[in-house]
């Protein structure tokens, strides 16, 4: 089965397309990607979807590995609305 895998930066992403066997999970096609040691990744998603490293794959999957947030999106907005004229 095919599966993509995906890191993404700020204006830039990696993806790699592999071919695993049925019933493989999230950490084979990390291993396979050779990305299973990813600096600063905190968590995976299988088509936004949260995920576990166990997490059974389907064809055509694409698992997305997660970082934390830069900012949190409420503060981010009580920003914005402080700045904006009323």
């Amino acid at each position: 089965m095919k599966i993509e895998v995906v890191l993404a930066w700020p204006r830039r992403v990696q993806s790699v397309t592999l071919e695993l066997p049925p019933g493989a999970c999230v950490r084979d096609a990390l291993a396979a990607a050779g990305w299973s040691g990813a600096a600063g990744v905190s968590g995976y998603a299988v088509f936004g979807e949260r995920a576990l490293v166990d997490t059974v794959l389907q064809d055509g999957d694409r698992v997305e590995l997660l970082r934390p947030l830069q900012a949190d999106p409420k503060e981010a907005r009580r920003r914005r609305a402080r700045k904006e004229p009323k």
